[in-house]
């Protein structure tokens, strides 16, 4: 039985030790070579914090194999890692680690000098001085004696409501069922060639870097102005040979809006994978045009669930105005419908919350018993001995198909004019419009309308709400529009709604 993520390493470096595991836009490394200097990283990291266990160790990243390196350095000494992007506002840093009080700091040659700007008085350590460690097999071999499935590998930081970003612990045995999963459902092997888009303080990073190692395959970490080179993107991925991708819906729509696929195609994808916000069908339907081959796949999951708790394989036509389901639940996760007091199951057919159990679940928010004890709750289906569910605010319904359809996030869904309104039955529809890049809606509440933010080549608001007339009652009209060349991302790729809130809404 697998009780650390790091048996996938072992195995596959003693399958394959010549093979590249890693590579950035500058170094690649070998499975051996990884192996050797994750043990230096651990080695000098346990001698410089001994006797310390299942504590916090920051990393500040880049996107190169060295911030790699570092968490698997820190899975090894026994401690779990929290990765933040060395390049965010120093006050946010400084939340981050006043949640963690990490008992170290990591940092690179180029992330370095940015602790000097942090207050933080603990150890920072260079990582390229612990990799020139002197591996020690008996220390590391008494720290993982001692490990069991359900210690912590990793915190991940998400956005919070207060403005202070809460910290989703995960544990090993949460990485193995979803890795696992991914084998048997999708049918991951040696063969792998995986193009990283995701931060690697994202999650969706998780699920390449992991399966990556599972299946003994190769990951590349794309350079992030590829995604502004669309073109040179498409020839990334042709010599590098990349055959799979797990990408941000976002990055697919970047393909689509620019028409890339019409002058060249990636030649080797055989599985395109999608997640973070919903996937509009005109985008998907495009690739699919071009790529008929492909397995498409939905991914849908917060990160307190270790990434995703359900997927679908997209197996039919869809028009582009049509919903995409959410599909089924993994192996060993089962999905409960909660009504809106959180205290009985929908009835069939209805919308309810999505709330899962399993051992998917996260251990909860880091430091912070308040918000955990609001989200992972005891399931209120059994009163008779403790069982942990987590409540994901987020909306569905069963089709009659036996798949799950995302309706809206709970606060998405709004009452104006009378009606009960779904936001995102909206965005569906306009997302549909040929001439819409992208779009997403805000409701006012002080002013009791609905904010419509779309992205398109130019404003075309008369054309829009006529079209939109083919489809939707007139009460779901927008109230007001703003034309955007290009939407904000955030740093996860998605549709910057926190943002918009704050410079078009709340002002």
């Amino acid at each position: 039985m697998q009780k650390s993520v790091l048996d996938y390493l072992e195995e596959s470096a003693e399958r394959f030790p010549d093979k590249i595991v890693f590579a950035d836009d500058k170094n690649e490394v070998t499975y051996r070579e990884f192996q050797h200097q994750v043990k230096a990283v651990a080695t000098g990291l346990a001698k410089q914090i001994p006797s310390e266990r299942n504590r916090p160790v920051a990393v500040l990243i880049e996107r190169k194999i060295e911030s790699l390196t570092g968490f698997f350095g820190i899975a090894y000494s026994g401690n779990f890692y929290a990765p933040i992007d060395y390049q965010m506002p120093v006050k946010r840093i400084e939340l981050m680690l006043e949640t963690l009080k990490p008992v170290a700091v990591l940092v690179t040659a180029s992330a370095g000098t940015v602790m000097d700007q942090v207050a933080y008085d603990g150890p920072v350590l260079d990582l390229q001085t612990l990799q020139n460690t002197s591996a020690d097999q008996d220390l590391l071999d008494e720290i993982a004696r001692r490990r069991i499935d359900t210690d912590p590998l990793y915190a991940i930081f998400t956005s919070g409501s207060t403005g202070v970003p809460k910290g989703v612990l995960v544990s090993h045995r949460s990485v193995i069922d979803l890795i696992d999963n991914f084998k048997e459902e999708f049918g991951f092997d040696d063969t792998m060639v995986l193009g990283n888009q995701a931060p690697f303080d994202f999650d969706v990073s998780v699920k390449d870097i992991y399966s990556t190692l599972k299946n003994g395959g190769t990951m590349y970490v794309i350079p992030k102005m590829m995604f502004s080179m669309v073109a040179r993107l498409i020839d990334y991925l042709n010599e590098k040979k990349i055959n799979t991708v797990i990408w941000a819906t976002s990055a697919l729509r970047i393909v689509e809006n620019l028409n890339v696929f019409s002058k060249k195609l990636p030649e080797y994808l055989k599985t395109v994978m999608f997640s973070g916000e919903v996937m509009p069908n005109k985008v998907l339907n495009y690739w699919r045009k071009y790529l008929p081959g492909v397995m498409y796949v939905n991914l849908y999951g917060p990160t307190e669930i270790t990434c995703n708790c359900t997927f679908y394989k997209v197996d039919r036509p869809f028009a582009d105005e049509e919903a995409l389901p959410i599909g089924i639940a993994f192996q060993n996760t089962d999905l409960v419908l909660l009504d809106d007091e959180r205290k009985a199951e929908a009835e069939p057919g209805q919308v309810g919350e999505i709330c899962i159990r399993g051992s998917s679940l996260a251990l909860g928010y880091y430091n912070n018993e308040e918000k955990t004890r609001e989200a992972f709750i005891q399931n209120p289906l059994n009163p008779m001995y403790p069982e942990t569910i987590y409540c994901t605010g987020d909306l569905a319904q069963y089709a009659e198909d036996g798949n799950l359809m995302f309706v809206s996030r709970k606060d998405y869904q709004i009452k104006h004019m009378g009606h009960r309104i779904e936001l995102s039955e909206i965005e569906i529809a306009v997302n549909a419009l040929p001439f819409v890049e992208a779009a997403c809606c805000i409701y006012d509440t002080g002013e009791e309308k609905i904010v419509l933010f779309y992205q398109a080549s130019e404003k075309c608001d008369r054309e829009l709400l006529k079209q939109l007339g083919k489809n939707l009652p007139k009460y779901m009209f927008p109230n007001r529009m703003e034309h955007f060349e290009k939407l904000p991302l955030n740093k996860n790729a998605k549709i910057d709604r926190t943002w918009l809130n704050e410079n078009y809404i709340l002002k």
